[in-house]
Protein backbone atom coordinates (compact mmCIF):
# COMPACT_ATOMS: atom_id res chain seq x y z
CA UNK A 1 0.00 0.00 0.00
CA UNK A 2 1.69 3.65 -1.05
CA UNK A 3 -1.64 6.13 -0.63
CA UNK A 4 -1.19 10.09 0.62
CA UNK A 5 -2.83 10.86 3.54
CA UNK A 6 -3.74 14.11 5.22
CA UNK A 7 -3.26 13.91 8.93
CA UNK A 8 -6.07 15.07 11.50
CA UNK A 9 -5.80 15.17 15.22
CA UNK A 10 -8.34 13.55 17.68
CA UNK A 11 -8.40 14.22 21.21
CA UNK A 12 -10.76 11.58 22.56
CA UNK A 13 -8.52 9.03 22.80
CA UNK A 14 -4.72 7.94 23.62
CA UNK A 15 -2.05 6.36 21.95
CA UNK A 16 -4.37 5.80 18.55
CA UNK A 17 -3.91 5.43 14.89
CA UNK A 18 -7.54 5.28 13.52
CA UNK A 19 -7.08 4.59 9.57
CA UNK A 20 -10.03 5.02 6.98
CA UNK A 21 -12.57 2.17 6.24
CA UNK A 22 -11.52 1.16 3.18
CA UNK A 23 -7.56 0.91 4.11
CA UNK A 24 -6.54 -2.90 3.78
CA UNK A 25 -4.53 -3.43 7.09
CA UNK A 26 -3.45 -6.44 8.14
CA UNK A 27 -4.73 -7.95 11.82
CA UNK A 28 -1.22 -7.94 13.36
CA UNK A 29 -1.13 -4.12 13.25
CA UNK A 30 0.95 -3.21 16.83
CA UNK A 31 3.46 -0.63 16.17
CA UNK A 32 3.45 2.86 14.27
CA UNK A 33 7.00 4.62 13.21
CA UNK A 34 7.76 7.87 12.08
CA UNK A 35 11.64 8.21 11.24
CA UNK A 36 13.44 5.81 13.42
CA UNK A 37 10.71 5.93 16.42
CA UNK A 38 8.78 3.11 16.44
CA UNK A 39 6.55 2.99 19.31
CA UNK A 40 3.27 0.51 20.64
CA UNK A 41 -0.21 1.79 20.00
CA UNK A 42 -3.67 0.61 18.88
CA UNK A 43 -4.36 0.98 15.32
CA UNK A 44 -7.86 0.62 14.42
CA UNK A 45 -9.72 1.24 10.63
CA UNK A 46 -12.32 4.20 10.93
CA UNK A 47 -16.06 3.61 10.20
CA UNK A 48 -15.67 6.28 7.66
CA UNK A 49 -13.36 6.29 4.44
CA UNK A 50 -11.39 8.95 3.10
CA UNK A 51 -7.99 10.13 2.89
CA UNK A 52 -7.36 11.05 6.55
CA UNK A 53 -5.20 9.47 9.06
CA UNK A 54 -6.56 9.96 12.50
CA UNK A 55 -3.81 10.44 15.52
CA UNK A 56 -4.15 11.44 18.90
CA UNK A 57 -2.64 13.80 20.42
CA UNK A 58 -0.34 12.30 22.64
CA UNK A 59 1.14 9.63 20.19
CA UNK A 60 1.65 12.85 17.58
CA UNK A 61 3.87 14.28 20.08
CA UNK A 62 5.69 10.92 21.41
CA UNK A 63 6.52 10.14 17.85
CA UNK A 64 7.52 13.89 17.02
CA UNK A 65 5.67 14.19 13.89
CA UNK A 66 5.89 18.35 13.74
CA UNK A 67 2.95 20.41 12.94
CA UNK A 68 3.74 21.44 9.70
CA UNK A 69 3.26 17.95 8.35
CA UNK A 70 -0.63 17.86 6.76
CA UNK A 71 0.15 14.81 4.15
CA UNK A 72 1.83 11.63 4.34
CA UNK A 73 2.44 8.07 2.93
CA UNK A 74 1.41 5.16 5.01
CA UNK A 75 3.28 1.84 4.45
CA UNK A 76 2.92 -1.80 6.16
CA UNK A 77 5.46 -4.23 7.04
CA UNK A 78 5.48 -7.28 9.68
CA UNK A 79 3.78 -5.54 12.64
CA UNK A 80 4.52 -2.21 11.84
CA UNK A 81 2.37 0.68 10.09
CA UNK A 82 5.16 3.46 9.08
CA UNK A 83 4.77 6.86 8.02
CA UNK A 84 6.00 9.25 6.01
CA UNK A 85 8.97 9.47 4.51
CA UNK A 86 10.48 11.60 6.98
CA UNK A 87 13.08 13.42 4.93
CA UNK A 88 16.19 14.74 6.05
CA UNK A 89 18.22 17.24 3.52
CA UNK A 90 21.74 17.30 4.95
CA UNK A 91 24.01 20.33 3.94
CA UNK A 92 26.47 22.88 6.33
CA UNK A 93 27.13 26.73 6.29
CA UNK A 94 24.11 27.73 8.86
CA UNK A 95 24.53 30.72 10.13
CA UNK A 96 22.67 32.18 13.38
CA UNK A 97 19.98 34.40 11.34
CA UNK A 98 16.68 33.03 11.61
CA UNK A 99 15.40 34.69 8.26
CA UNK A 100 18.13 32.97 6.21
CA UNK A 101 19.47 30.10 8.34
CA UNK A 102 21.78 29.09 5.56
CA UNK A 103 22.93 32.67 4.11
CA UNK A 104 21.70 33.19 0.03
CA UNK A 105 21.22 29.35 -0.42
CA UNK A 106 17.99 29.87 1.75
CA UNK A 107 15.63 30.42 -0.88
CA UNK A 108 17.07 27.51 -2.79
CA UNK A 109 16.14 25.43 0.14
CA UNK A 110 13.30 27.20 0.79
CA UNK A 111 11.92 26.54 -2.76
CA UNK A 112 12.63 22.95 -2.05
CA UNK A 113 10.90 22.42 0.98
CA UNK A 114 7.61 23.95 -0.06
CA UNK A 115 6.76 21.37 -2.65
CA UNK A 116 7.09 18.86 -0.15
CA UNK A 117 3.15 18.57 0.33
CA UNK A 118 2.82 17.73 -3.43
CA UNK A 119 6.02 14.91 -3.10
CA UNK A 120 3.97 13.37 -0.08
CA UNK A 121 6.83 13.77 2.17
CA UNK A 122 8.21 15.56 5.51
CA UNK A 123 10.93 17.13 4.78
CA UNK A 124 13.72 19.28 6.91
CA UNK A 125 17.13 20.95 6.94
CA UNK A 126 20.03 19.64 9.19
CA UNK A 127 23.74 19.73 9.60
CA UNK A 128 26.47 18.35 11.45
CA UNK A 129 25.66 20.84 14.66
CA UNK A 130 21.77 19.29 14.77
CA UNK A 131 21.87 16.21 15.54
CA UNK A 132 21.39 14.97 19.50
CA UNK A 133 23.18 11.67 19.30
CA UNK A 134 22.11 11.11 22.88
CA UNK A 135 18.36 11.44 22.33
CA UNK A 136 18.81 10.15 18.27
CA UNK A 137 16.51 13.44 17.27
CA UNK A 138 17.27 16.09 15.51
CA UNK A 139 16.66 19.86 15.62
CA UNK A 140 15.81 20.40 12.03
CA UNK A 141 14.64 23.50 10.44
CA UNK A 142 11.17 23.19 8.47
CA UNK A 143 9.99 26.21 6.30
CA UNK A 144 5.97 27.03 6.53
CA UNK A 145 5.30 30.69 6.06
CA UNK A 146 9.18 30.74 7.35
CA UNK A 147 11.80 29.12 9.00
CA UNK A 148 11.06 27.20 12.04
CA UNK A 149 12.78 24.69 14.65
CA UNK A 150 11.29 21.44 15.18
CA UNK A 151 12.77 18.51 16.81
CA UNK A 152 12.11 15.06 14.99
CA UNK A 153 13.85 11.38 15.00
CA UNK A 154 16.48 10.65 12.64
CA UNK A 155 14.90 10.88 9.39
CA UNK A 156 13.67 7.12 7.56
CA UNK A 157 15.72 8.87 4.03
CA UNK A 158 18.51 11.60 3.98
CA UNK A 159 19.28 13.72 0.90
CA UNK A 160 22.72 14.71 0.62
CA UNK A 161 23.22 18.38 -0.56
CA UNK A 162 26.71 19.12 0.92
CA UNK A 163 27.94 21.85 -1.18
CA UNK A 164 31.32 21.32 -2.41
CA UNK A 165 34.05 19.01 -2.18
CA UNK A 166 36.16 20.61 -0.06
CA UNK A 167 33.53 20.28 2.58
CA UNK A 168 32.35 17.03 2.35
CA UNK A 169 36.06 15.75 2.78
CA UNK A 170 35.84 16.97 6.28
CA UNK A 171 36.26 14.92 9.18
CA UNK A 172 32.74 15.93 11.16
CA UNK A 173 31.01 15.48 7.81
CA UNK A 174 32.57 12.28 6.65
CA UNK A 175 31.47 11.02 10.44
CA UNK A 176 28.15 11.98 10.48
CA UNK A 177 27.59 10.56 6.91
CA UNK A 178 29.16 6.86 8.39
CA UNK A 179 27.50 7.08 11.36
CA UNK A 180 23.82 7.42 10.01
CA UNK A 181 24.25 5.49 7.29
CA UNK A 182 26.20 2.09 9.21
CA UNK A 183 25.08 2.68 12.78
CA UNK A 184 21.24 3.54 11.59
CA UNK A 185 21.19 2.17 8.53
CA UNK A 186 19.47 5.25 7.04
CA UNK A 187 19.29 5.22 3.10
CA UNK A 188 21.16 8.12 1.66
CA UNK A 189 20.80 9.54 -1.79
CA UNK A 190 23.26 11.75 -3.97
CA UNK A 191 26.25 11.10 -2.33
CA UNK A 192 29.47 13.00 -3.29
CA UNK A 193 30.50 14.72 -6.41
CA UNK A 194 31.42 13.06 -9.56
CA UNK A 195 35.64 13.10 -11.08
CA UNK A 196 35.38 14.21 -14.85
CA UNK A 197 38.01 11.75 -15.72
CA UNK A 198 36.57 8.62 -13.66
CA UNK A 199 32.80 9.23 -14.70
CA UNK A 200 34.77 9.05 -18.48
CA UNK A 201 36.93 5.83 -17.72
CA UNK A 202 33.27 4.37 -15.98
CA UNK A 203 31.26 4.80 -19.12
CA UNK A 204 33.62 4.15 -21.61
CA UNK A 205 32.91 0.39 -20.86
CA UNK A 206 29.62 0.76 -21.93
CA UNK A 207 29.59 0.08 -25.80
CA UNK A 208 26.21 2.12 -26.31
CA UNK A 209 27.36 5.24 -23.98
CA UNK A 210 31.11 4.87 -25.44
CA UNK A 211 30.15 7.13 -28.87
CA UNK A 212 29.13 9.72 -26.69
CA UNK A 213 32.41 10.51 -25.10
CA UNK A 214 34.43 13.11 -26.39
CA UNK A 215 38.02 11.89 -26.07
CA UNK A 216 39.30 12.92 -22.58
CA UNK A 217 42.89 12.06 -21.09
CA UNK A 218 44.84 13.04 -17.76
CA UNK A 219 47.10 15.99 -18.69
CA UNK A 220 50.09 13.86 -18.13
CA UNK A 221 52.65 15.03 -20.66
CA UNK A 222 53.31 17.78 -23.71
CA UNK A 223 52.83 15.15 -26.12
CA UNK A 224 49.25 14.65 -25.08
CA UNK A 225 48.02 18.07 -25.60
CA UNK A 226 50.30 18.34 -29.10
CA UNK A 227 48.61 15.08 -30.27
CA UNK A 228 45.11 16.03 -29.22
CA UNK A 229 45.46 19.45 -31.10
CA UNK A 230 46.53 17.59 -34.04
CA UNK A 231 43.88 15.78 -34.24
CA UNK A 232 40.91 18.10 -33.43
CA UNK A 233 42.21 21.16 -34.45
CA UNK A 234 40.82 22.85 -30.64
CA UNK A 235 40.68 21.27 -27.35
CA UNK A 236 39.67 22.25 -23.82
CA UNK A 237 41.88 22.02 -20.65
CA UNK A 238 39.85 21.87 -17.84
CA UNK A 239 40.09 21.15 -14.30
CA UNK A 240 39.41 16.99 -13.17
CA UNK A 241 36.65 18.69 -10.50
CA UNK A 242 35.57 21.85 -11.74
CA UNK A 243 32.39 23.54 -11.76
CA UNK A 244 30.32 26.31 -13.40
CA UNK A 245 33.14 26.92 -15.97
CA UNK A 246 35.84 27.70 -13.70
CA UNK A 247 39.63 26.79 -14.73
CA UNK A 248 38.63 26.17 -18.08
CA UNK A 249 40.85 26.95 -21.45
CA UNK A 250 40.01 26.66 -24.83
CA UNK A 251 42.98 25.70 -26.89
CA UNK A 252 42.70 26.12 -30.58
CA UNK A 253 45.48 25.88 -33.89
CA UNK A 254 44.96 28.38 -36.46
CA UNK A 255 46.55 26.85 -39.46
CA UNK A 256 46.51 29.92 -41.81
CA UNK A 257 48.30 32.17 -39.06
CA UNK A 258 50.53 28.98 -37.79
CA UNK A 259 49.92 30.53 -34.18
CA UNK A 260 48.24 29.06 -31.18
CA UNK A 261 45.04 30.68 -29.32
CA UNK A 262 43.91 30.43 -25.94
CA UNK A 263 40.53 31.39 -24.61
CA UNK A 264 39.67 31.46 -20.26
CA UNK A 265 38.26 33.61 -17.79
CA UNK A 266 39.93 35.34 -15.39
CA UNK A 267 39.31 34.73 -11.73
CA UNK A 268 37.99 38.52 -12.17
CA UNK A 269 35.55 37.34 -14.34
CA UNK A 270 37.61 39.32 -17.55
CA UNK A 271 37.72 37.01 -20.92
CA UNK A 272 40.93 36.52 -22.58
CA UNK A 273 42.20 35.60 -26.00
CA UNK A 274 46.01 34.70 -25.93
CA UNK A 275 47.88 34.35 -28.80
CA UNK A 276 50.82 32.12 -28.68
CA UNK A 277 53.57 31.65 -31.48
CA UNK A 278 54.62 28.00 -30.03
CA UNK A 279 52.38 25.40 -28.03
CA UNK A 280 55.07 25.20 -25.19
CA UNK A 281 54.67 28.50 -24.51
CA UNK A 282 51.16 28.17 -24.49
CA UNK A 283 51.20 24.80 -22.02
CA UNK A 284 53.62 26.60 -20.04
CA UNK A 285 51.09 29.82 -19.29
CA UNK A 286 48.36 26.86 -18.13
CA UNK A 287 51.04 24.91 -15.86
CA UNK A 288 52.50 27.29 -14.23
CA UNK A 289 48.96 28.28 -12.76
CA UNK A 290 47.79 24.77 -12.28
CA UNK A 291 49.27 21.48 -11.05
CA UNK A 292 49.24 19.55 -13.82
CA UNK A 293 47.68 16.44 -11.96
CA UNK A 294 44.24 18.16 -11.57
CA UNK A 295 43.97 18.99 -15.35
CA UNK A 296 42.69 16.74 -17.89
CA UNK A 297 42.59 17.58 -21.95
CA UNK A 298 39.80 16.74 -23.86
CA UNK A 299 38.77 16.28 -27.25
CA UNK A 300 36.92 19.61 -29.00
CA UNK A 301 33.98 19.35 -30.73
CA UNK A 302 32.31 21.82 -33.43
CA UNK A 303 29.26 22.54 -32.42
CA UNK A 304 25.73 23.19 -33.74
CA UNK A 305 25.20 27.20 -33.61
CA UNK A 306 22.73 29.71 -32.82
CA UNK A 307 22.92 33.07 -33.76
CA UNK A 308 26.63 32.09 -35.00
CA UNK A 309 27.54 31.23 -31.80
CA UNK A 310 28.23 27.66 -29.68
CA UNK A 311 25.26 26.13 -28.53
CA UNK A 312 25.16 23.36 -26.14
CA UNK A 313 22.31 21.82 -23.71
CA UNK A 314 21.66 21.24 -20.15
CA UNK A 315 19.70 18.31 -20.00
CA UNK A 316 18.23 17.34 -16.16
CA UNK A 317 17.29 13.66 -15.10
CA UNK A 318 15.51 12.17 -12.03
CA UNK A 319 14.46 9.52 -10.24
CA UNK A 320 11.11 9.53 -9.61
CA UNK A 321 8.73 7.53 -7.07
CA UNK A 322 8.69 4.23 -8.71
CA UNK A 323 12.38 4.73 -9.34
CA UNK A 324 12.28 5.13 -12.96
CA UNK A 325 14.79 7.79 -14.77
CA UNK A 326 13.04 10.59 -16.24
CA UNK A 327 13.94 14.19 -17.99
CA UNK A 328 12.73 16.19 -16.40
CA UNK A 329 14.43 19.75 -17.95
CA UNK A 330 16.29 20.80 -21.26
CA UNK A 331 17.36 23.90 -21.78
CA UNK A 332 19.90 25.42 -24.55
CA UNK A 333 23.01 28.15 -23.45
CA UNK A 334 24.33 29.56 -25.84
CA UNK A 335 28.26 30.69 -25.55
CA UNK A 336 28.64 34.51 -24.78
CA UNK A 337 30.88 36.17 -26.67
CA UNK A 338 34.60 35.49 -26.48
CA UNK A 339 33.86 32.40 -24.26
CA UNK A 340 35.73 29.14 -24.23
CA UNK A 341 31.89 27.81 -22.68
CA UNK A 342 28.16 28.19 -22.66
CA UNK A 343 28.43 28.77 -18.82
CA UNK A 344 25.89 31.52 -17.62
CA UNK A 345 28.78 33.12 -15.46
CA UNK A 346 30.79 33.63 -18.85
CA UNK A 347 28.07 35.28 -20.53
CA UNK A 348 26.30 32.81 -21.57
CA UNK A 349 22.56 32.56 -22.73
CA UNK A 350 19.75 30.56 -21.47
CA UNK A 351 16.89 29.71 -24.30
CA UNK A 352 14.04 27.23 -24.56
CA UNK A 353 15.39 24.53 -27.45
CA UNK A 354 11.50 26.20 -29.31
CA UNK A 355 13.31 29.64 -29.14
CA UNK A 356 16.15 28.42 -31.42
CA UNK A 357 14.31 29.88 -34.55
CA UNK A 358 17.77 29.66 -36.81
CA UNK A 359 18.42 26.13 -35.89
CA UNK A 360 18.28 23.88 -39.53
CA UNK A 361 17.13 20.74 -37.35
CA UNK A 362 13.74 19.98 -36.27
CA UNK A 363 13.14 20.79 -32.60
CA UNK A 364 10.82 17.87 -31.51
CA UNK A 365 13.32 15.12 -33.33
CA UNK A 366 16.18 17.63 -31.42
CA UNK A 367 14.51 17.30 -28.02
CA UNK A 368 13.85 13.46 -28.47
CA UNK A 369 17.45 12.44 -29.39
CA UNK A 370 18.86 14.70 -25.89
CA UNK A 371 16.31 12.81 -24.15
CA UNK A 372 16.89 9.21 -24.93
CA UNK A 373 20.74 9.88 -24.81
CA UNK A 374 20.28 11.37 -20.99
CA UNK A 375 18.40 8.82 -20.10
CA UNK A 376 20.60 5.69 -21.52
CA UNK A 377 23.92 8.15 -19.60
CA UNK A 378 21.51 7.92 -16.39
CA UNK A 379 21.22 4.56 -16.46
CA UNK A 380 25.06 3.65 -17.59
CA UNK A 381 26.06 6.12 -14.74
CA UNK A 382 23.98 4.86 -12.09
CA UNK A 383 25.42 0.99 -12.63
CA UNK A 384 28.63 2.47 -12.20
CA UNK A 385 28.46 4.95 -9.34
CA UNK A 386 29.00 4.03 -6.14
CA UNK A 387 26.24 5.27 -3.66
CA UNK A 388 22.87 5.78 -4.68
CA UNK A 389 22.50 8.19 -7.48
CA UNK A 390 18.53 9.96 -8.37
CA UNK A 391 19.26 13.57 -9.74
CA UNK A 392 21.86 14.06 -12.59
CA UNK A 393 22.38 17.66 -14.43
CA UNK A 394 24.11 16.94 -18.08
CA UNK A 395 25.96 19.53 -20.31
CA UNK A 396 25.30 17.16 -23.97
CA UNK A 397 26.63 19.12 -27.14
CA UNK A 398 25.40 17.89 -30.89
CA UNK A 399 27.96 18.34 -33.71
CA UNK A 400 27.38 20.46 -37.15
CA UNK A 401 26.37 16.76 -38.58
CA UNK A 402 24.01 15.57 -35.96
CA UNK A 403 26.19 13.10 -32.96
CA UNK A 404 25.85 13.70 -29.51
CA UNK A 405 28.61 14.61 -27.07
CA UNK A 406 28.48 14.55 -23.73
CA UNK A 407 30.55 16.44 -22.01
CA UNK A 408 30.01 16.76 -18.17
CA UNK A 409 27.98 14.87 -15.93
CA UNK A 410 27.24 16.31 -12.09
CA UNK A 411 25.68 14.72 -9.55
CA UNK A 412 24.73 18.05 -7.78
CA UNK A 413 23.32 20.24 -11.03
CA UNK A 414 23.27 23.97 -10.33
CA UNK A 415 19.91 25.33 -10.92
CA UNK A 416 20.57 29.04 -13.25
CA UNK A 417 18.62 27.36 -16.47
CA UNK A 418 15.86 27.83 -14.15
CA UNK A 419 15.83 31.54 -14.03
CA UNK A 420 14.35 31.49 -17.67
CA UNK A 421 10.50 32.30 -17.49
CA UNK A 422 9.86 29.22 -19.76
CA UNK A 423 11.38 26.93 -17.63
CA UNK A 424 9.29 27.61 -14.17
CA UNK A 425 7.47 24.08 -14.74
CA UNK A 426 10.51 22.11 -15.19
CA UNK A 427 12.09 24.06 -12.00
CA UNK A 428 8.81 22.83 -10.07
CA UNK A 429 9.03 18.92 -11.56
CA UNK A 430 12.97 18.70 -10.21
CA UNK A 431 12.66 19.85 -7.55
CA UNK A 432 9.42 17.64 -6.49
CA UNK A 433 11.03 14.27 -7.82
CA UNK A 434 13.90 15.40 -5.61
CA UNK A 435 11.97 14.78 -2.80
CA UNK A 436 9.61 12.06 -4.44
CA UNK A 437 12.26 9.77 -4.94
CA UNK A 438 12.70 9.61 -1.15
CA UNK A 439 8.84 8.08 -1.39
CA UNK A 440 10.36 4.90 -3.55
CA UNK A 441 14.06 4.74 -0.98
CA UNK A 442 11.85 4.62 2.41
CA UNK A 443 9.48 1.91 0.85
CA UNK A 444 12.57 0.00 -0.31
CA UNK A 445 14.14 -0.12 2.77
CA UNK A 446 11.13 -1.43 4.23
CA UNK A 447 10.46 -3.94 1.90
CA UNK A 448 13.64 -4.95 0.40
CA UNK A 449 16.52 -3.45 2.72
CA UNK A 450 18.24 -6.05 1.05
CA UNK A 451 18.18 -4.08 -1.80
CA UNK A 452 19.59 -0.98 -0.06
CA UNK A 453 22.08 -1.91 2.26
CA UNK A 454 23.81 -4.64 0.15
Amino acid sequence: MKKLYSIEVIDDCENTILLPADASIPANLKRAAFGTIKVDCSIALQKFGGNVVRISEDLLQTLKIPPVSPVLHVFFEGDILYLGPLVGIFTSGFGSGEVKPIGDRSIIFSKLLAVQNTAGVTAFLFGAQHINWDAGTINGLFYHDGWKRFEVPFPDVIYDRIPNRRTENLPKIKRVKERLQKDYLIPWYNPGFFNKLDIYERLLQENSIADFLPETLPFTSFSIVERMLGNYGHIYIKPKNGSLGKGIHQVIFDKKDQNYYMRFKEQSGEKRLLKFDTLEKLVQHITAKQNISNLIVQQGIHLMRSEQKPVDFRVHTNKNKQGIWEVTAIAAKIAGAGSATTHMNSGGIVKAVDELTDLDKNHELLKEKLVSSALKISKSLEKHTEGTIAEIGFDIGIDRKGRVWLFEANSKPGRSIFKHSSLKRDDLLTRRLSLEYAVFLHEQSIKKPEDIYK
